[in-house]
């Protein structure tokens, strides 16, 4: 990847991360509950990927933006298990058992807020309800405060088919720590790291970010230095989007420690130089990993795919997901559960689904997830192959498009190479930082009225 200052500053903009396509904003609460449900219940084969949505965190983080209940009563977690139980037999009544569950993903709020008996309780009703492997193919993984794991708990989750943790880290440096409130030593992470080693979980996920309180380059060059040190198989490096408006917490950080724009464009320069110097690769959208991880595997063979989880190696699985705020995808079919745990907690004791919103992709929007998701994995696209799956011409279909993509290439962005038979669109070293940008010129439903954050 080629760090190209003055496109960043032209292409800067705003705009979706696309774990989607149509995006979330596109939901719609007045969908049919009843095509929505004859949808779930189409006959399928393929394997199945399970999200688990934890809300509870025993500590607030002033900088997080997820969907959280901030509480120390872990008792909370023992109703809430009950309904998820509930939840997976609504669902698994729609679903074939046979089929395998190839991925499972625990995330929230902070997964490891149940306890060792509540994970239990919830792994034997997952199992109840749905076809679970443990043979060493399976990715099965969840995400971890660092102040809220033991070895025990890990020691089980292992044994429960977890192989692969991903740790928030966000910073080391002190100063920063006590900012955003989530004070974790390095010996703390490096503990852990040291256990989860011994217990052979075969990926860890380091997550940062840039941009937070009183960040300066030398602090973060030493963060990133101690990440290095306890060699994470991948690491996440996410832009802090300041949005007190609409966080309450982010209110509790001082506008005035934060660091200027210019600044943030020199902590993501350094960190992108320092990690691809220490040996990880740009896998894209702030996703760094090792040569040998499954990720960049997947990528170098064109395999590599893109979900509300982020990246992924399971191509063709169906996403099916519980708990407050979850989404699911079915093919293209999105249906979100209600993000109020007490409308959710209403629905499920009823005995349906808690259903909040929707929405069922057509032709148009299929065709340009396809585009979307591929450039968005593999930075290229071989225009044949959309061609032939959906009976198109193209640079016919998408002409307004591609005079669109034109000052892009002109840029440097993207090279257009025609050989032979077939067009292959690619983006260039210099483009790949900017994917986002180049990802928003299929998307039809982009306008002024709906906030995204900066794609730097």
């Amino acid at each position: 990847m080629i760090w190209d200052s003055s496109l960043i500053a032209k292409y800067d903009l705003s705009g979706p991360r696309y774990t989607s396509y149509p995006t979330a904003p596109q939901f719609d609460s007045s969908i049919s509950k009843i095509a929505l449900i004859d949808k779930m219940l189409t006959p399928s084969e393929a394997p199945l990927s399970l999200y688990f949505h934890i809300p509870f965190c025993a500590h607030l983080c002033y900088y997080c933006a997820c969907n959280k209940i901030v509480t120390k009563q872990y008792d909370k977690g023992a109703e809430y298990v009950e309904l998820l139980g509930e939840e997976m037999r609504l669902r698994s009544l729609m679903l074939d058992h046979s089929r395998e569950v190839t991925q499972l993903h625990f995330g929230g709020g902070t997964p490891t807020f149940l306890t060792e008996e509540l994970i239990e309780v919830l792994f034997d009703n997952i199992q109840q309800h749905f076809n679970l492997i443990n043979d060493g193919t399976q990715d099965y993984s969840i995400e971890i405060d660092p102040r809220e794991i033991s070895r025990s708990k890990l020691k089980l989750l292992t044994e429960k088919g977890i192989n692969r943790i991903s740790i928030g880290v966000q910073d080391f440096d002190i100063k920063v720590q006590e900012a955003i409130h989530r004070v974790q030593p390095v010996k703390m992470v490096a503990d852990l790291v040291k256990d989860a080693r011994e217990l052979d979980i075969k990926s860890i996920n380091f997550d940062l970010i840039y941009g937070l309180p009183y960040q300066s380059i030398e602090g973060f060059r030493e963060t990133l230095a101690q990440v290095i040190e306890l060699s994470p198989e991948r690491i996440s490096l996410f832009n802090y989007a300041h949005l007190p408006d609409r966080f309450r917490a982010q209110r509790r950080i001082s506008d005035d420690s934060l660091p200027v724009s210019s600044m943030k464009l020199d902590l993501l320069k350094m960190s992108i130089e320092y990690l691809i110097a220490a040996g990880y690769e740009y896998i894209g959208m702030d996703h760094f990993a090792k040569s040998t991880d499954s990720l960049a595997i997947a990528q170098k063979q064109g395999k590599l795919q893109r979900n509300f989880q982020g990246y992924t190696t399971h191509a063709g699985t169906d996403l099916v997901a519980f708990g407050v705020s979850a989404i699911s995808d079915l093919n293209g079919v999105y249906i979100q559960n209600h993000t109020d745990l007490s409308i959710y907690r209403s629905s499920i004791e009823k005995g349906q689904l808690a259903i909040a919103k929707g929405y069922i992709s057509d032709l148009d929007d299929r065709i340009r997830h396809q585009v979307i998701m591929t450039l968005i994995s593999q930075f290229e696209l071989n225009t044949a192959i959309i061609e032939q799956k959906y009976n198109i011409r193209f640079f016919e279909y998408f002409f307004e498009e591609m005079e669109n993509l034109t000052p892009m290439t002109k840029d440097g962005m993207l090279d257009i190479d025609r050989s032979g038979m077939q067009t292959t669109i690619k983006v260039t070293e210099r483009g790949r930082l900017l994917i986002r940008c180049i990802c928003m010129v299929f998307d039809k439903y982009l306008n002024g009225a709906i906030k995204y954050s900066k794609v730097i």
